[in-house]
C-alpha cells in the first residue's frame, strides 16, 4: 500500500484526497493549514466549507502537521492556492528524500516570477516533478462522476507513476511530455474564464460566448508556444477541455466571478462573499500579462480582464474595444 500525502484541504485537495483513498490500496494523508478545519474533517468526516456533502473515506488521515504529513509518502500532490505553493514546498523541502514524486495540482502562475508551478517546485528542490491538468471540478471527482485528466512530466517513469497510482474506475489520466502546455493550459484558462463570465453577466449572449472561447484558446495557444509548449497540447484537455468546462460550467469559480463583474458588483465585494474560497483567476491575469510582455506575445481578452479587475474599467467598454480591435486573418 503506498502512502500519498495531498498538501491543500480546499475543495480540490479534498476531492483528490477521496478519489485516491476510493480505490482502496493507498495510505491517504490530507493536509490542511488550518488546525481548526484538520479538527472538524477528523470530527465529522465531511468539509463542510469547502465541499459539503461528500464523505471522506476512512482511510484518509487529516493532520494541520505539515513536515510530519509528507513523511514516508510516495507522491506528494500540492493543491495548496497557487500564490502558497513556495512557501509550503519550502517548508516541506529539508524533510524530502530524493525518490519522491511532487505533483502540482494547482492552476496558476507565480505573480513575482511569472513562473508556472512546476518550476516553482523546481526551484526549490530536486524531486522529481509532474503536474496535473484537464477538465475536473471537485465536486464531480468526489462523486465519482466519469473524469479525464492529464500528467504533465517530462520523465516518462514518473508520468506513468503518477498515471498507474490516480487511475481509477472514475478518473483516467493521459500522460504527456509537455509540461508547459499542461500548466499554461490550466492557469490561463480561468483568465478567460472570468471574461466569459463577464459575457454571461452583460447577457451578451451565445454568440459571443462561443467567440470569447474561441478566441480564448487561440490566445492561450500562442502565450504557450511561446513558452515551449506544444500546439497539441491545446487542443487536448488540458487546453481545449479545461477552457470549455471552466468558462460554460456553473461550478466554476472564476466563471461566477465573472458573471458578478459583468453585473456590475465591484470585485473587493465578490471576494467578501467568496468565504475564503480561490478562483486563481485573478491573480493569474497580471502574472499572465507578465509573461506575455516577457515573450512578447498579444494577448488582448487578458488585458482587457485586468483592467476590469485593477483599473476598474467597466465591462461594456472593455467587450467594445475587443470587437473594435483592426480586422486580421484567422
Amino acid at each position: 500500500m503506498s502512502r500519498i500525502a495531498v498538501l491543500g484541504a480546499g475543495a480540490w485537495g479534498t476531492a483528490l484526497a477521496i478519489s485516491l483513498a476510493r480505490r482502496g490500496d493507498h495510505d491517504i494523508c490530507l493536509w490542511s493549514h488550518s488546525a481548526s478545519l484538520a479538527e472538524q474533517l477528523h470530527e465529522h468526516g465531511e468539509n463542510l466549507p469547502y465541499l459539503p456533502g461528500y464523505t471522506l473515506p476512512l482511510g484518509i488521515h487529516v493532520t494541520s502537521d505539515l513536515v510530519s504529513s509528507v513523511f514516508e509518502a510516495k507522491i506528494i500532490l500540492c493543491v495548496t492556492p497557487s500564490q502558497h505553493l513556495r512557501a509550503t514546498v519550502a517548508q516541506i523541502a529539508p524533510a524530502l528524500t530524493r525518490d519522491q514524486i511532487l505533483v502540482s495540482a494547482s492552476k496558476g502562475i507565480e505573480e513575482t516570477s511569472f513562473l508556472r508551478m512546476s518550476q516553482v517546485i523546481a526551484s526549490i528542490t530536486n524531486n522529481p516533478v509532474a503536474a496535473l491538468g484537464g477538465p475536473s471540478f471537485a465536486q464531480e471527482v468526489a462523486a465519482a462522476a466519469p473524469t479525464a485528466v492529464v500528467i504533465g512530466a517530462s520523465d516518462p517513469i514518473v508520468g506513468q507513476t503518477v498515471q498507474r497510482e490516480f487511475t481509477s474506475p472514475s478518473l483516467r489520466l493521459y500522460t504527456n511530455d509537455d509540461v508547459a502546455g499542461v500548466e499554461l493550459g490550466g492557469s490561463l484558462k480561468n483568465v478567460i474564464a472570468l471574461a466569459a463570465g463577464v459575457v454571461h453577466g452583460l447577457n451578451l449572449g451565445n454568440n459571443s460566448a462561443a467567440a470569447l472561447i474561441t478566441r480564448g484558446i487561440a490566445e492561450i495557444t500562442r502565450l504557450a508556444i511561446a513558452c515551449g509548449g506544444h500546439r497539441q497540447t491545446l487542443a487536448g484537455l488540458s487546453g481545449v477541455g479545461d477552457l470549455v468546462l471552466t468558462c460554460t460550467g456553473s461550478l466554476s469559480r472564476n466563471r461566477s466571478v465573472g458573471v458578478e463583474l459583468g453585473r456590475g458588483r465591484q470585485l473587493p465585494d465578490i471576494l467578501a462573499g467568496m468565504h475564503g474560497k480561490v478562483a486563481e483567476g485573478i491573480r493569474s491575469t497580471t502574472a499572465a500579462l507578465g509573461l506575455a510582455a516577457r515573450y512578447q506575445v498579444e494577448m488582448p481578452i487578458t488585458e482587457q480582464m485586468n483592467a476590469v479587475l485593477y483599473q476598474n474599467k467597466n465591462p461594456r467598454e472593455a467587450i467594445r474595444e475587443l470587437m473594435a480591435r483592426p480586422n486580421r486573418d484567422e
